[in-house]
């Protein structure tokens, strides 16, 4: 009788190890928040899968220039301190200037670009580059422009308006570029 309870007991123990998933749940690595004092330098040359630096998208962007949008002159570029997506005075200068045009131009369009120099890792780039991208959609919001007119998008480094490795270059590289279309 002891011998059955236990063969049972084993038989319902091997039933249950069997029943179980073998395969982890998915999970999604992403780029840890900015915390605006420091940052991870990379020592070495970057590349991914076939020695390209195409990474994937992160949140709601998407990776490809959305198409009909055209540079916009008549709105200035926010630029942004190093590892930081927070607005600066002179930034939000700026953005006053960008919502009173685009108050005045309602038919149009626009497509804030997040962009990041060429420190840190392409995914935290493209993170940072969301974060700068939604902090400038979000001031414009508050300032009257209606969030349905404003779309974003992270190229982190992949589009750097300047190439040399200085801090003066990488300045101009981190910054919120807005890009016009006509509804």
């Amino acid at each position: 009788m002891r011998t059955a309870l236990i063969v049972q007991g084993m038989l319902l123990v091997s039933l249950a190890a069997a029943g179980c998933a073998k395969t982890p749940g998915a999970s999604t690595a992403a780029a840890p928040p900015p915390s605006g004092t420091a940052m991870t330098v990379p020592t070495g040359p970057r590349s991914m899968e076939g020695g390209t630096r195409q990474a994937a998208a992160v949140g709601s962007t998407t990776r490809q220039r959305i198409e009909g949008f055209k540079v916009a002159d008549t709105l200035a570029d926010v630029h942004f301190e190093f590892d930081r997506y927070d607005l600066t005075a002179e930034a939000t200068q700026a953005l006053d200037a960008n919502a009173a045009w685009l108050k005045a131009n309602p038919r149009q369009l626009v497509l804030i670009e997040g962009h990041c120099d060429e420190r840190g890792t392409v995914g935290y780039n493209l993170a940072l580059g969301e974060r700068r991208a939604k902090a400038t959609q979000n001031y414009l919001a508050a300032h009257g422009v209606q969030a349905g007119r404003v779309s974003i998008v992270s190229y982190g480094e992949e589009r750097p308006q300047c190439s040399d490795h200085t801090e003066g270059c990488w300045a101009k590289n981190r910054r919120a570029h807005f890009m016009v279309k006509q509804q």
